[in-house]
């Protein structure tokens, strides 16, 4: 199993930005010299939700700061955007980076972002489908025309292209037996999880994965991931403030997607939600924290129960302080990822 790690960079207490972008800086390079294989970064805005608004801007920054991490986006919306510029942007990180770009592309689910954008929520399906094809098309590296509902233009070459052929590894976030069954069929690892998402969903999900790849039969077999809040300590009572950390995310979350977010000031205020799980319950079912123990058992039963192969690991969530994040990454590191490497084969 690979093992990536997540940035949001959110601060619900709104810290300055420099801060938060040199906190992102250290985890990834703590991530490089931890053995991680890769940092994801998120995309969202005007809000301190998240301050990551360009994340291929910050994942070239990030390639150049380390020399092994492959570095991707977690995700792209690609409806807020025009693919021919994203293929260039995607294109030139690629390059300078030496190849070591991952690209995560996202539909999007906030309104907050596209009413602000100028975009409808509503259009994101349609749009999503005509910038896919048209960003694949521009990786291509031939010249090529379109026509469709959004987007029109003459034939176009891009450049420069991508050093990974045919292109950068893809990523889509996979939530409903739909979008999973499309990304099987263009060839596309897919992703599920988040702080929304209990175990019993994802063990759904795999097995819609499964069953599209073995009724699509993609020449390139996909890989399926999830992500999870991940926090690993050696002291239990370090728990509860934790979940606390991470309830604020999923609150946040849930409200910006169902289009009740509350954002003063452009600080986002995570409400309590009508319906929310205890403690326990989201122990059981959505989060990685606790003792290593702990952590190693909820890492098996996503691997045996959902079928994953990449783990991504959300460090950073709440306003979880920098020092327990790193430790928590070296504990994770130390205890818990060995007990997932493959086996060296005996001469």
């Amino acid at each position: 199993m690979e093992f990536g790690t997540f940035l949001l960079m959110q601060s619900p207490s709104g810290q300055p930005a420099q801060e938060v972008y040199a906190r992102g800086v250290e985890m990834a390079q703590a991530a490089e010299d931890l053995g991680f294989n890769n940092m994801w970064l998120a995309e969202h805005h005007f809000s301190t939700y998240g301050y990551l608004s360009r994340p291929l801007t910050a994942s070239m920054h990030i390639a150049d700061k380390t020399k092994r991490l492959r570095v991707g986006t977690g995700v792209i919306v690609i409806p807020l955007h025009n693919p021919l510029i994203v293929a260039e942007e995607i294109a030139t990180v690629d390059l300078l980076s030496g190849g070591r770009l991952d690209v995560g592309l996202g539909r999007g689910y906030q309104k907050y972002e596209f009413e602000r954008l100028g975009m409808r929520l509503e259009d994101s399906r349609a749009r999503w489908e005509e910038a896919v094809d048209i960003l694949v098309r521009a990786l291509s590296g031939e010249s090529f025309s379109y026509e469709g509902e959004f987007y029109n233009f003459p034939e176009t070459s891009t450049f420069p292209q991508p050093i990974q052929k045919p292109h950068p590894p893809i990523w889509v976030v996979g939530q409903s037996p739909e979008s999973i069954a499309a990304a099987v069929r263009r060839g596309f690892n897919v992703v599920s999880g988040g702080y929304g998402v209990p175990i019993e969903r994802l063990v759904e999900l795999g097995r819609v994965f499964r069953q599209a790849v073995e009724d699509i039969k993609p020449t390139n077999k996909p890989t399926l991931g999830v992500q999870r809040a991940v926090y690993v300590t050696e002291d239990e009572d370090d728990v509860p403030a934790a979940v606390e950390h991470a309830r604020w995310n999923m609150r946040v979350t849930l409200s910006l997607r169902h289009g009740n977010e509350k954002v003063e000031g452009g600080k986002a205020i995570a409400e309590p939600l009508e319906s929310e799980a205890d403690t326990e319950t989201l122990l059981d079912t959505h989060l990685i924290i606790g003792t290593p123990e702990t952590c190693i058992k909820q890492v098996q039963r996503l691997k045996d129960e959902v079928g994953i192969e990449h783990l991504n690991c959300s460090f950073w969530f709440g306003d979880m302080e920098q020092d327990k994040i790193l430790r928590s990454m070296e504990l994770f590191a130390s205890k818990v990822m060995p007990h997932f490497e493959s086996p060296v084969p005996s001469a």
